[in-house]
């Protein structure tokens, strides 16, 4: 394990860390015991805070990185996600965070359960009772962000954890969008190439409705093993995405291949979720049932 740096930084490399700092917390607080992830910007370290022997996950970043990639503003945005995901059963919280003259920290909630594409790796799909259970609760998440006017953009089965109950939490916020009312759009390209939806690839103007495309693909996923149009050919896999029919494989409820026609549709306005967003009667139909 590197040694941390525990140097208070001087005025000038300060980050503006606003309401979740903790001034007093330092490395040294804690024990560093192991690497649990990576985040979009950092490794997550798993950590045991001394004082109490209470377990968290904490975020390392490096200043000169997040300098040198002009991402302040995205690090700040993650911040604000997780100061208000707290309010959220499914979304994984931040307590606090505080910064050496090299590495930014964020404190969080240490989730033990695993990756859920581990869980995937491990079995290959999911029957439809339990895939129905995560989706029911990741769309939730989700919902809870739209109302907050913030778009996820990185579903995957890598940033959707499980707690030791069994209970879905999504992480990682680095690549989170705020401000984007109900009508609004952005433009950046961004993601992982097998859950962006057709408008991202087509560089077009998009709205929080590429969310509910990954929720799709997801749900396809534990459903059959692979994302939808999934090819190792990047260039094959895009035009599957852009311009071919979905194709679903016999042997699952009609309400899971309606969901997944309606969620993984190809014109983001007919889309489920682009009128009502999370109150959508497809989705409920097939996550409460």
């Amino acid at each position: 394990m590197a040694h941390y740096n525990p140097s208070v930084s001087s005025p000038s490399d300060e980050v503006n860390l606003g309401v979740s700092v903790n001034p007093h917390a330092k490395p040294t607080d804690f024990d560093f015991l192991a690497v649990i992830g990576k985040g979009t910007f950092g490794k997550v370290l798993l950590a045991k805070l001394k004082a109490d022997g209470k377990f968290y996950a904490v975020k390392v970043l490096q200043k000169k990185v997040i300098l040198k990639k002009k991402e302040q503003k995205n690090i700040m945005a993650e911040r604000n996600v997780l100061l208000k995901s707290l309010k959220h059963p499914f979304l994984v919280g931040l307590h606090y965070s505080f910064q050496t003259a090299e590495k930014l920290y964020f404190v969080l909630d240490y989730v033990n359960g695993g990756e859920l594409f581990y869980h995937l790796q491990r079995e290959r799909c999911f029957s439809e009772a339990r895939a129905r259970f995560y989706t029911a609760e990741v769309a939730s998440a989700i919902g809870y962000l739209h109302s907050l006017n913030i778009v996820y953009r990185d579903l995957k089965p890598e940033n959707i954890l499980l707690d030791h109950q069994g209970h879905v939490v999504l992480t990682d916020f680095g690549l989170c969008k705020e401000g984007i009312e109900p009508e609004g759009t952005t433009t950046t390209f961004c993601g992982t190439p097998e859950y962006l939806a057709p408008e991202i690839l087509r560089k077009e103007p998009y709205d929080r409705t590429v969310d509910w495309w990954c929720l799709g693909a997801v749900l396809y996923e534990m459903l059959y093993s692979l994302p939808p149009f999934y090819s190792r050919d990047v260039s094959e896999m895009y035009d599957g995405i852009l311009h071919k029919p979905l194709q679903l494989p016999p042997g699952k409820s009609q309400a899971s291949s309606h969901l997944l026609y309606g969620l993984l549709q190809k014109d983001q306005h007919r889309r489920i979720g682009a009128i009502a967003d999370f109150v959508s009667d497809s989705l409920e139909v097939f996550v409460i049932v």
